[in-house]
């Protein structure tokens, strides 16, 4: 009582597809930090959890891997997280969440890791699929692999109470091996040993066996483990081979002796559905089908929202325009902080749809389906399944999605998933795409029961998707490799979403959406603010009074004057300077200077290009009740009198956002997972250059 609070730290290890995340979810709730490990641009999520004696445990959810043997960069860290002696990450206890249906196979990872000599509490998961089935003895299989053993859904919440007791109560204890691994070659694993000094036989022979990939590892210490290697003729893949047929062998006794499979007449339910689901023509079309329903939901469910939040934003900066004294810090707030946030939220709507939608085709499994019916098209691009993984994280973010190649073991494939990953529209682009397709396609607009504008949305992601592709196809046949590559995966069972993952899951995905697009939209809005308000003191100087001198013959009120001249003086802003010097460049695509502007601007996230409009359209405005849609469509170029906000410039802007490159963030993701300047330079110019000459000949076609 009164003592300190001790924080024990654990590790939620498990197969691909094995429930972890959901198991994951259900003992941190909302307790959760997404972070990176150290000096490694890995996610990595962790939380909070109480348990019953007061205590906290930190708990690390580690990436999904088959074994310890790393042939990705997510394997590898796992690796590393358990034999690095000085990480800090070490943990004092596994959670080990395995698939109930597949005990054979999930059982192979957790072998390894007791033979490690860890603490190790095994929750056998999905049991509410399995006892259809099969029945499983949890109590004999504890007492033969001498851990305790707990039967866990993380969606339904059975068993996680038990988890918290179990952990409170768990003590070391002693296991009997799965393997005797001195039989392989006792002296190599004795000098290992010495040279690392480690004292666990199976701790030496991964090391033996990776010392190469093993970034903790010394220089020094890795010629020296290279050299013995090499004397004693260390034959690794044949020992791995050796090695995780045994564990199988040894298992498949240990799991046919305590399972007991229950004859059940007919296909199951999760076998019926993949025959049509996996189908290589019915699968893909309704995969299509899938995709088109969510783009129809994004515009369709997210209208009544928006516009709500539109309208309130602008009657709150009218309210403050007319209750606040006129000063500089007044224009501060409602044309720069106001403006520009305000520029961001009115699509939380959407973005939250899009991840709900997502999240339940992940919990449903159906995700695992799009992966396995991608492998063969993937392929004809040089490509492989899992790459689609990465296209479709692109949907939410294009940062994540680059370091998700991780899991591509081939080389030339990870390269070029990268190079193409930027073309799929992130999460980032719906407000660009929301705002624009409103001037290229009436909001009345159908095609039969289908809003025209989603059939748009859906058009503009596909033109991506073809971009990606295209490019692949040619860079299959310019970069040369002799490896081939294999997708092995788990499809796992269907099931009903757990709606507490789904919300979760959608929650956090738009928290780290939002804040981490807030940090830069609020510096952007004020660095905006400052640019569009001042400029040359001389020349805005000479502005303002050549435009009274021009307008003293008008009768006009002083309003009226003072908007326009604050009007001639954005023009010659630092922000109308800057937007000017580039409009000769991008005049032919049908953008005017303030469109220049945005574009410069939204290079830090494509979000910002909203915001950067509201900012320059609310600076010496008084007409603050006003959308920012009615502003931008009053919007002419001056030398023709031109809308400038026509169905051929807002197809011309909506092609060149589609093929652009995204943001700073992509090219700084790509150069540290590729530790090199070469491939986001190229990016960057191919990706522009493209989007220019698309976006050329889309606005001379339509104009």
């Amino acid at each position: 009582m009164g003592g300190p609070e001790q924080i024990l730290n654990v590790a939620l290890i498990g197969n691909p597809n094995s429930g972890k995340t959901s198991v994951f979810n259900r003992l941190t709730g909302l307790n959760q930090q997404v972070g990176n490990f150290p000096g490694i641009t890995v996610d990595k999520k962790t939380g909070d959890y109480k348990l019953p004696d007061g205590n906290k445990a930190k708990i690390t959810d580690l990436p999904g891997v088959y074994s310890l043997y790393p042939n990705t960069t997510d394997e590898r860290i796992v690796l590393e997280v358990l034999l690095d002696p000085d990480s800090g990450l070490r943990p004092d206890l596994i959670l080990y969440v395995a698939d109930a249906s597949n005990l054979e196979r999930h059982l192979v990872l957790l072998s390894q890791i007791m033979d490690l000599g860890f603490p190790v509490v095994l929750l056998l998961n999905m049991v509410d699929l399995v006892e259809k089935s099969r029945e499983c003895n949890d109590v004999q299989l504890a007492n033969m692999l001498q851990i305790p053993v707990i039967k866990v859904n993380g969606r339904t919440g059975v068993g996680i109470k038990e988890i918290g007791e179990v952990i409170v109560r768990m003590e070391e204890k002693s296991h009997e091996k799965f393997l005797e691994v001195r039989d392989y070659s006792a002296t190599t694993i004795d000098q290992v040993k010495d040279i690392y000094q480690i004292d666990n036989d199976y701790h030496a022979l991964l090391i033996a066996h990776n010392y190469q990939k093993l970034r903790f590892l010394e220089v020094e210490e890795k010629e020296k483990i290279g050299r013995l290697l090499e004397n004693s003729e260390f034959k690794s893949i044949g020992l791995q081979f050796e090695e995780i047929m045994a564990r199988y062998e040894r298992l498949h006794e240990v799991v046919s002796s305590l399972v007991d499979e229950i004859v059940v007449d007919g296909d199951t339910p999760t076998a019926k559905a993949d025959r049509i689901l996996t189908h290589p023509i019915w699968g893909s079309l309704i995969f299509l089908a899938t995709l088109f329903l969510i783009f129809q939901a994004i515009f369709a469910w997210a209208s009544y929202p928006m516009d709500w939040i539109d309208s309130g934003v602008a009657q709150l900066s009218d309210y403050l325009h007319h209750n606040l004294p006129r000063n500089l810090f007044t224009d501060f707030l409602i044309e720069g902080l106001l403006a520009g946030i305000g520029g961001i939220v009115i699509f939380i709507p959407q973005i939250t749809i899009l991840f709900l939608l997502v999240a339940i085709l992940e919990e449903t499994g159906y995700m695992s389906r799009a992966v396995f019916l991608s492998d063969n098209i993937m392929r004809r691009f040089g490509l492989n399944g899992r790459s689609i993984v990465s296209l479709i994280s692109g949907v939410a973010c294009a940062v994540p999605a680059v370091m998700s190649t991780r899991t591509i073991s081939n080389t030339k494939e990870r390269l070029i998933t990268i190079f193409v990953t930027p073309f799929i529209s992130c999460s980032a682009r719906i407000p660009v795409f929301a705002i624009l397709v409103a001037f290229a396609v009436p909001a009345d607009s159908s095609l039969g029961f289908f809003n025209l504008q989603g059939i748009v949305l859906m058009g503009l992601y596909t033109m991506g998707v073809i971009a990606a592709l295209g490019s692949s196809w040619v860079l299959h046949r310019i970069v040369k490799s002799e490896s081939k590559s294999l997708l092995m995966m788990e499809l796992p069972s269907y099931s009903k979403p757990y709606w507490k993952n789904v919300g979760i899951t959608a929650y956090e995905k738009v928290k780290v959406f939002v804040m981490s697009a807030g940090k830069i939209i609020l510096v952007i809005s004020i660095l905006l603010w400052f640019l569009a308000s001042f400029g040359p003191v001389e020349k805005m100087a000479q502005v303002e009074s050549d435009t009274r001198f021009e307008l003293a013959e008008l009768r006009l009120s002083e309003e009226e004057i003072e908007n326009r001249i604050a009007a001639k003086k954005i023009e010659h802003s630092y922000a109308g300077i800057l937007g000017k010097t580039i409009e000769p460049v991008i005049r032919p695509l049908g953008f005017d200077w303030k469109i220049g502007i945005a574009l410069i601007t939204s290079f830090a996230a494509r979000e910002v290009f909203v915001s950067t409009m509201a900012t320059i359209y609310s600076v010496g405005s008084s007409q603050n009740e006003q959308t920012l849609k009615q502003r931008m469509s009053r919007e002419v170029f001056f030398d023709d009198g031109e809308k400038v906000y026509s169905k051929a410039t807002a197809f011309s802007l909506l092609v060149f956002y589609v093929l652009a490159m995204q943001c700073i963030s992509t090219l700084a993701i790509v150069k540290r997972e590729t530790n090199s300047w070469a491939i986001p330079i190229v990016q960057l110019v191919y990706m522009t250059g493209l989007a220019y000459i698309l976006s050329l000949i889309t606005y001379q076609l339509l104009s």
